[in-house]
């Protein structure tokens, strides 16, 4: 039965309450009926659990839901997690969705039932909001989970040395805790849609007898609430679905003699209903090179027009080559595909020694390995050879209150010289090379709560960003200006040269002059002898910086995780110890208790 046909007389609500929800729903999204729906399930279960429903028998407080906990860093596992949630209720099991920021790690002693999806970044670090977790799971106060039931699943990129490092982490410090593993983890690589779908199923065979039982014992109903109709979410453009936009301009804005080249883009979303907060990311589907498609089709003898089959989709080859498969980004999986399928045995020796094969592939694109290592194979063989293009996340540099129905974005071209010519990366070399105005290119927004500016508007903001990082802050001061936020903004920004690399200059010094911007401190690395970076600039600033964060400044580092992000960390911890007369074990802890605040938020790559 839909809301709209539901009576008070065949619901619990009375006539005015209905009027009012279906109203709600009335101006809602599917996502937002979804994230609803789920909310107000759990906050009935918690009114359960605390026997605040009066007819509720007392043995209704012994059940426990599945809790299904997610760390993201892009937003994938948090959609596996709501997946396995939407599953696990028409199921008929009871649930509790939570972000590991928002989970209390003293609520584990209580749990009887735990599946994990998370995202691994970096160098095998968990993403920013399960960081506390995590730590807490191998420090002294974890707890004890002898008979707690605990399921994990891992997104990572194979490309990359430790690949879903974050996911083996949880679930061994789990089991060392006592917990029981019910499915064999999966490690899922950037193609996972199938595997999760199945992983899932798994996961709640295994979960549904227990929690079952247990519901049944305690009392406990879980109710569907009929909010969404089926195929709704038809019309919302996702990954699966992205919404095919038209490029609007694409300027370069770094000079001519720079290292670097930046491109500004903009992007009509007109006809869509994508709507994006500052802060949020834009998933981006390229296009392979088609001369280099040619190349690898010569090469290997094929016929471009031969037909290949993809999932459930028939097609041709070259049309695979371009539109579909990961033909830059090199990962292991494709080594020991195309030597099976080649009878390379150099290729196959190489796959079989990990640490070999990490350093051949961190040098090489797939189009250098299929160049390097040409063989006979059928058409066929080398599509299932191949995993399907990725789109890559840019930080979204415009805030619609600005732009309205465009979204920006800065992108930095990946160029290198290799093998005697020049290679670039897949979408950075398509939008900075391969795109023209009118061009058409398949998007989609990715939301970050985790990178968000403060709701209230007197609070002040710190903004990090050197490099391309400047982009998310171009967003913010646009959104500030728009809401005539009160509250002061403080920008780092860097890059090697002024004369050169200055991106959006003449936009800053505008924010500057309109009171925006209240300070900005720059940090050219090349211009003088001695290289000056953000984190020098931070330093030179202490006392004031350590002043804004005590006075509720919300600090934002957005750009490069292995090193620039590292280093400002460096530089925040030293400034609370010089400046608070703190240890440096007393320095992380404040810290972290911004980042529990949600005030120091990272936005890395």
């Amino acid at each position: 039965m839909l809301l709209s046909q539901l009576s008070a007389a065949a619901s619990p609500l009375t006539q005015e309450q209905l009027q009012k929800l279906q109203g709600l729903v009335a101006e809602l999204n599917p996502i937002q009926q979804a994230w609803v729906s789920g909310y107000l399930a759990a906050n009935a279960n918690t009114a359960a659990l605390a026997g605040t429903l009066g007819q509720a028998p007392a043995a209704a407080a012994e059940a426990a839901p599945l809790t299904i906990l997610y760390g993201s860093q892009t937003g994938n596992a948090k959609g596996v997690a709501a997946q396995l949630e939407s599953a696990a209720k028409a199921r008929g099991l009871q649930t509790k969705l939570v972000n590991m920021a928002d989970y209390k790690p003293a609520a584990l002693k209580k749990e009887q039932f735990i599946a994990v999806a998370v995202s691994t970044y970096g160098e095998g670090e968990p993403p920013e909001d399960a960081e506390t977790l995590h730590a807490f799971l191998s420090g002294k106060k974890a707890p004890k989970l002898d008979g707690v039931k605990i399921a994990v699943l891992g997104l990572g990129d194979s490309s990359y040395e430790f690949f879903c490092q974050t996911a083996i982490d949880f679930e061994e410090r789990l089991q060392k805790l006592g917990a029981e593993s019910v499915v064999a983890r999966a490690d899922l690589d950037v193609d996972y849609e199938e595997q999760a779908a199945a992983w899932i199923d798994s996961a709640l065979d295994a979960f549904e007898p227990a929690l079952k039982a247990q519901q049944q014992q305690g009392g406990a109903n879980v109710v569907a609430m009929p909010l969404a109709t089926a195929g709704a979410h038809a019309s919302q453009y996702t990954k699966q679905n992205p919404f095919s936009a038209e490029i609007s301009v694409v300027q370069k804005i770094t000079g001519r003699n720079s290292t670097k080249d930046v491109r500004h883009v903009e992007i009509s979303l007109e006809g869509s209903d994508i709507q994006y907060q500052p802060g949020d990311s834009l998933g981006v589907f390229f296009l392979n090179d088609e001369q280099r498609v040619d190349e690898v089709i010569a090469l290997l003898g094929l016929e471009g027009d031969s037909e290949v089959t993809l999932g459930n989709e028939t097609l041709t080859l070259r049309t695979a080559l371009i539109e579909k498969l990961e033909l830059t980004q090199s990962y292991p999986g494709f080594v020991e595909k195309y030597a099976a399928a080649t009878n390379n045995a150099e290729l196959s020796a190489l796959a079989s020694d990990k640490a070999a094969l990490r350093e051949y592939i961190e040098a090489r694109q797939i189009f250098d390995i299929i160049k390097q290592q040409p063989g006979t194979l059928s058409a066929q063989a080398l599509v299932d050879s191949c995993r399907k293009i990725q789109p890559r996340l840019y930080s979204i540099a415009s805030s619609q209150a600005e732009v309205d129905e465009e979204v920006h974005l800065t992108v930095g071209l990946v160029e290198f010289d290799a093998f005697g010519e020049t290679h670039q990366g897949g979408c950075s070399g398509f939008l900075a090379h391969r795109v023209e105005e009118g061009t058409q290119v398949k998007v989609f927004s990715e939301h970050n709560d985790n990178f968000r500016l403060p709701a209230d508007d007197n609070t002040p903001v710190i903004m990090v960003g050197p490099g391309t990082g400047i982009a998310p802050f171009r967003a913010f001061l646009q959104e500030r200006e728009a809401r005539d936020a009160e509250g002061d903004n403080w920008l780092f920004f860097g890059n090697p040269h002024f004369t050169q690399d200055f991106l959006y200059q003449v936009e800053l010094q505008k924010y500057v002059k309109s009171g925006v911007l209240n300070r900005i401190d720059l940090a050219f690395s090349r211009d003088q002898a001695e290289k000056i970076y953000v984190q020098d600039r931070l330093r030179e600033k202490g006392q004031d910086v350590y002043t804004w964060l005590q006075n509720g400044a919300h600090f934002y580092v957005c750009g490069d995780a292995s090193r620039m992000a590292k280093d400002v960390h460096q530089a925040l911890v030293d400034i609370v110890k010089q400046y608070a007369g703190k240890s440096d074990e007393e320095a992380e802890e404040y810290l972290k208790e911004l980042r529990s605040a949600g005030r120091y938020q990272k936005d890395v790559y």
